[in-house]
C-alpha cells in the first residue's frame, strides 16, 4: 500500500512540485511572522457540523489522531501545516502556541494529547472556546504539502458544561476566518443527512454565494441508505447545491474502526477498495473525486493555485499597511529621551515643531491629508458666507425700500418741499440696516473661532499625544488665548459697526455710486419723486458700508484669530518649560503608557510587515 502523498504524487508533474512547496512555504512564513495580524493571508479553513467526520478526514490527510469525542473536541483553531519530505526521513512533529510554547513530538501518537493540553491552557479545561490559534507543524513523507486551518464544529444546542450561547459564538469564529476573501472553505458534510439542512455550508453560502471559493467534501458513504445513493451522485455532479469547486468524497476511519485498531494505513487501502467495489460510486474514483489521496492532490492544487493568485494583490496590501504603519509610528514618535539633558532638547524639539506646524496654519501652506482642506480654506468659505449674507440684505433692502421711505417720510417729513431729501429719514433707514448686520458678523466669528479652536487642538493632539500632560497644557494655553483673542475680535467687530453708524463716505467714491445706482434703477413701484431719489441714496449708501464690511470683519478676525492668536500660542507654549526646568520637563514628558504599548506593537507590525516583503521579493526572485 501506498502512502497518501505517494498515490497522489503520481498525478503530479515535476513542474508542479517544484512549484508546490515554495508557494505553501511562503505563506507559513508569512503566517509564522504574524502577518495574519496585520491582513489576511491565503487560506483554507475547514468547517463542518458536529459529527460531520471532519476530524477523520483531517486524520486520513496528516497521518495522526486528533482529538475526537462527545460535544466540541477542537476548542481553538488548528493550523495544521504538513510538510512532505523524501522517504526514509524521520517524522517529526511540533506543537506552537502562545508566541513562546514551543512542544517538539517524538511520534505521532503525542499529538492528540498534546493538542488537549494547549486546548486547555488557551480556552481553559471544559468546553470553553478561545481564537487564539494552534500551529501543528508534521514532517513526513506520507503527507501531502499542505496546510489547513481547523476550526470547531457548529454545535446547534449547548450541552453540559458549554455556555448557552456556544453554538453562536462557534459560528462567529468561523465566519471570521471564512468571510475573508481570502479564505477557501473546505466545507465537511456526511452523506447520511440532508446536504441543504447543514449549517456550515449554509454559512459558507452566505459569505460565499456563487461558491467560487468553497469547496464540498462528503464522507460517510458508507451509512448510505440503499437506494438512495443516486441523491448522492447528483450532489456529485453539482446538481443540488451547485459549488464553483465542486464536490468530492471520502470514506475515512469510524468509530467501530479505531474501536478495531485499524491503523490510517489500512484505512487507505479500504477506502479504495470501497470506491472500486460501489456500484454507484465507482466513476466517482475514476473522475479523481473520491478517496483521500485524490482529495490530497486537490486540495494542495487548490492551495497552491490560491495563493499564486492572491500574491499580487498581497503585495499591494502590505505595502498599503506598511506605509499606514509608518505614518502611525511617525505620529508616536520614538519616545523620550533618558537623560535629563536630553529630554530638555526633546521638549524644545517637540515644541518647536509644533510651532513650525502653526506657523504653516497662519500662511495657509500646511500639509493636509488626501480630501481634506486647509483651514484657511475652510475660513474663506465662512468669509464667502458673509459676503452673500450682505447681498441677501442688499437685495431685500431694495425690495422693500418703497415702505420704509414711504413710512419714515409720513414721520419724520418736515417743511421741505417734494423732491429734497430729509437726511435724517436717510440716516435712520441706513443705520437701521447696518445694525441688523452686528449680529450675523459676530456669528461669523463664533463659527471661526470653532474652526480654529478644532484645527489647532488637532495638531497639538498629534504632536502631543504620547504625552498627557504636555498636551493637557497645551490644550489649556490654546484655550485661555482663544477666549482672549475672540473677546478682543468681538469687541473690535462691535466697535467697526458703531463706526458704520457714522454713516461717511469720500465724496468722490459716494457720487459714483449714487450715480451708478440711479443709472440702474431702483423699482418700477417708485414713482415719487422724493421717495424714489431717497432710494437711490440708500442703496448707494449701503452698498459702500456693505463693500466695506465684506472685506473689514475678515480682516478684523484673521489678525486677531488667526495671525495674534497663533503668535500668543506659539510664544506661550515656549514659555511652558518654565524657571523650574528639570521638574516641569520631567512632568511634561511623562508618557501614556496606552501610546507606549500601541508605538511597540507599531514598531512590531512594521517589522513583521518589512520582513513579509523581502519573503515576497525573495520568492519573486527564486519562484
Amino acid at each position: 500500500m501506498l502512502p497518501v502523498m505517494q498515490q497522489a504524487n503520481t498525478a503530479l508533474n515535476a513542474q508542479y512540485e517544484e512549484k508546490v512547496r515554495p508557494c505553501i512555504d511562503l505563506i507559513d512564513s508569512l503566517r509564522s511572522l504574524g502577518v495574519e495580524k496585520d491582513l489576511a493571508l491565503p487560506a483554507i479553513a475547514v468547517i463542518g457540523d458536529q459529527s460531520s467526520g471532519k476530524s477523520s478526514v483531517l486524520e486520513a490527510l496528516s497521518g495522526v489522531a486528533l482529538p475526537r469525542g462527545a460535544g466540541i473536541v477542537t476548542r481553538c483553531p488548528l493550523v495544521l501545516k504538513l510538510k512532505k519530505v523524501k522517504g526514509g526521513m524521520p517524522w517529526e512533529g511540533k506543537l506552537h502556541y502562545r508566541d513562546n510554547i514551543k512542544v517538539y513530538l517524538g511520534s505521532p501518537a503525542q499529538v492528540e494529547e498534546e493538542i488537549r493540553k494547549a486546548q486547555d491552557i488557551i480556552a481553559g479545561k471544559g468546553d470553553g472556546i478561545s481564537d487564539e490559534k494552534i500551529n501543528l507543524e508534521i514532517i513526513s513523507s506520507e503527507v501531502p504539502d499542505l496546510t489547513l486551518i481547523d476550526l470547531p464544529g457548529i454545535a446547534r444546542v449547548a450541552v453540559g458544561n458549554q455556555p448557552k450561547d456556544i453554538g453562536n459564538r462557534i459560528k462567529g469564529m468561523i465566519r471570521r476566518h471564512i468571510d475573508k476573501q481570502e479564505t477557501i472553505s473546505l466545507v465537511v458534510v456526511p452523506c447520511n443527512v440532508d446536504i441543504a439542512t447543514t449549517e456550515a455550508l449554509k454559512m459558507a453560502k452566505e459569505v460565499d454565494p456563487s461558491g467560487e471559493r468553497t469547496l464540498g467534501i462528503l464522507t460517510k458513504p458508507d451509512l448510505v441508505d440503499e437506494g438512495t445513493e443516486v441523491k448522492i451522485v447528483d450532489v456529485m455532479r453539482n446538481l443540488v447545491i451547485p459549488l464553483k469547486k465542486g464536490y468530492m468524497i471520502v470514506k475515512c476511519r469510524g468509530q467501530k474502526d479505531i474501536n478495531a485498531n485499524q491503523t490510517l494505513a489500512e484505512a487507505i487501502n479500504n477506502e479504495k477498495a470501497f470506491f472500486e467495489d460501489h456500484l454507484h460510486f465507482r466513476p466517482l474514483l475514476d473522475t479523481k473525486k473520491a478517496t483521500v489521496p485524490f482529495l490530497a492532490e486537490r486540495l494542495t492544487k487548490e492551495l497552491v493555485d490560491h495563493i499564486c493568485k492572491s500574491l499580487p494583490q498581497l503585495e499591494n496590501q502590505i505595502e498599503k499597511k506598511l506605509q499606514m504603519t509608518v505614518r502611525e509610528l511617525k505620529k508616536y514618535g520614538e519616545g523620550a529621551p533618558r537623560s535629563d539633558k536630553e529630554k530638555l532638547t526633546y521638549l524644545i524639539e517637540k515644541i518647536r515643531k509644533f510651532n513650525d506646524n502653526l506657523s504653516e496654519v497662519a500662511r495657509a501652506e500646511e500639509p493636509v491629508e488626501a480630501e481634506e482642506s486647509r483651514l484657511f480654506t475652510k475660513i474663506r468659505k465662512e468669509f464667502q458666507k458673509w459676503k452673500q449674507q450682505l447681498d441677501r440684505k442688499a437685495t431685500r433692502l431694495e425690495e422693500h425700500l418703497r415702505d420704509e421711505v414711504e413710512e419714515y417720510s409720513r414721520m419724520y417729513r418736515g417743511k421741505e418741499l417734494p423732491g429734497f431729501i430729509n437726511y435724517k429719514t436717510f440716516e435712520v433707514i441706513v443705520k437701521q440696516h447696518i445694525d441688523d448686520m452686528e449680529e450675523p458678523a459676530v456669528r461669523v466669528l463664533k463659527s471661526i473661532t470653532d474652526l480654529i479652536r478644532a484645527d489647532v487642538n488637532k495638531i497639538a493632539t498629534n504632536h502631543f499625544e504620547a504625552f498627557p500632560n504636555l498636551l493637557r497644557a497645551a490644550k489649556v494655553c490654546i484655550e485661555d488665548l482663544r477666549g482672549q483673542e475672540e473677546k478682543t475680535s468681538e469687541e473690535i467687530t462691535r466697535q467697526q459697526f458703531k463706526m458704520e453708524k457714522m454713516v461717511y463716505s469720500q465724496d468722490c467714491l459716494y457720487s459714483y455710486q449714487l450715480a451708478v445706482t440711479k443709472q440702474r434703477g431702483v423699482s418700477p413701484f417708485h414713482t415719487n419723486t422724493d421717495i424714489r431719489e431717497m432710494a437711490h441714496h440708500v442703496n448707494a449708501y449701503f452698498k459702500i458700508a456693505s463693500d466695506r464690511l465684506a472685506n473689514q470683519i475678515p480682516l478684523i478676525l484673521q489678525y486677531h484669530m488667526v495671525q495674534q492668536y497663533i503668535s500668543n500660542v506659539q510664544t506661550s507654549m515656549l514659555e511652558l518649560i518654565g524657571e523650574k526646568q528639570d521638574t516641569n520637563v520631567e512632568q511634561l514628558l511623562r508618557e501614556n503608557g496606552e501610546i507606549a504599548q500601541e508605538r511597540h506593537a507599531l514598531k512590531c507590525s512594521m517589522e513583521r510587515l518589512r520582513k513579509a516583503q523581502q519573503h515576497l521579493a525573495q520568492f519573486v526572485v527564486n519562484p
